[in-house]
């Protein structure tokens, strides 16, 4: 967590009360979009780089800030901060990233995340586990499950969020840290989806558990930096959204064993417009499912389920931290992937992560100095 003088520290936990607490009166916002009105509720302010968000049993909502602080929201109130969390390596785009509570929360009290962390190499991704105490003030029995087998320096392209499977194992997407190479390395947890256990262990069902070709949780390999990774609840299909360079950002499937290219194939171009690989296809390389080009920097994705807006029954729901926007997304009966609609185009800032509430409302955090959580509705008709 970064440090700073006491005089500031004072005044941005005033300024973070007051926010917290004047959230409530700021009014709703009405937006059309193709198909349904929807309302959009500022539930809280003053969160610094909110990057994920969950729902808790009595419905508040649990958040990450990227600077190393996990709260509460409740009744359009910031909790302090809840004790226990561990130091996280918190430069660029490094720091506390996601959270997902354990499918028998209620009972357990199990949830985990992912953050940076640093070590004599550099610092790199890592899963923690933990439990949420019931007075919701600190975290206990956190336990690390997971490491990246290599550190590096720089401070970009962790990943990573996490998709619980049915079984309670644990898909987690990887970044390539910036160094493309790595994510053709099968001896190189970067640039992969990993899959582990609910204890860090190995599931039976992995492509490379005996470890002599790959290692042993790697799922898939030749991603860039998949941000946002999901299932599917009617299909149980898992879906990840990754940034690419300069045009390129893919949706993919995920799949045991499977290559998906990066940075041999891919549909975008260097930064400084040169090509990338040999193209956008090779044999024995999966091909993406959707891309954007130009790049709308991708934050989360979701597979919508939910009862309160049947038009996007089965549709993919991505935030765009670079253009601003929920981008709408429909999968025919072929499967072939198109963007539908793009809402909410610069009106709330960068998007970073998407959820769907218990009551199939949409909870989005908004990725900045003075972060929002919001949930989006339907109108009322």
């Amino acid at each position: 967590m970064r440090t700073v003088g006491m005089g500031c520290s004072i005044a941005f936990v005033a300024c973070a009360l007051l926010t917290a607490t004047s959230a409530l009166a700021e009014p709703a916002v009405t937006i059309k979009t193709q198909k349904v009105d929807v309302k959009v509720e500022t539930i809280a302010t003053g969160l610094e780089h909110p990057w994920a968000v969950d729902v808790l049993p009595d419905s508040a909502y649990l958040v990450t800030e990227r600077p190393g602080r996990m709260r509460i929201v409740r009744d359009g109130r910031i909790s302090a901060p809840i004790s226990g969390v561990p130091a996280v390596y918190s430069h660029g785009q490094g720091g506390l990233l996601d959270v997902e509570l354990d499918p028998k929360f209620s009972s357990s009290r199990t949830l985990y995340f992912t953050a940076s962390v640093a070590g004599s190499d550099g610092s790199g991704t890592v899963v923690f586990r933990a439990r949420l105490s019931p007075d919701e003030k600190q975290l206990t029995d956190v336990k690390r499950i997971f490491l990246m087998n290599k550190l590096s320096r720089g401070n970009i392209q962790y990943g990573s969020r996490i998709a619980i499977a049915r079984d309670g194992s644990l898909f987690v997407g990887l970044g390539d840290r910036g160094q493309q190479d790595r994510a053709q390395d099968f001896h190189d947890d970067a640039g992969a989806i990993i899959h582990i256990d609910a204890d860090g262990g190995i599931p039976a069902d992995n492509p490379f558990k005996d470890g002599k070709h790959a290692l042993p949780e790697i799922w898939s390999k030749g991603h860039r930096n998949p941000q946002g990774i999901t299932f599917d609840s009617a299909t149980n299909r898992l879906y990840t959204v990754e940034h690419g360079a300069k045009g390129g950002d893919e949706i993919n499937t995920p799949e045991a064993g499977k290559n998906y290219g990066w940075p041999v194939i891919s549909y975008g171009v260097n930064y400084n417009g040169t090509k990338i690989g040999i193209g956008t296809a090779k044999a024995g390389m999966e091909q993406p499912r959707f891309y954007w080009d130009p790049s709308i920097a991708p934050g989360a994705i979701v597979v919508y389920r939910g009862k309160m807006f049947p038009e996007w029954n089965g549709q993919f729901l991505v935030t765009a931290l670079k253009f601003e926007l929920l981008s709408r997304l429909n999968q025919d009966d072929k499967g072939k992937i198109t963007e539908q609609e793009r809402m909410f185009d610069g009106k709330f800032g960068r998007l970073r992560d998407i959820a769907v509430a218990p009551d199939g409302a949409l909870l989005i955090t908004t990725d900045e100095n003075n972060g929002a959580l919001l949930r989006v509705s339907r109108a009322a008709d």
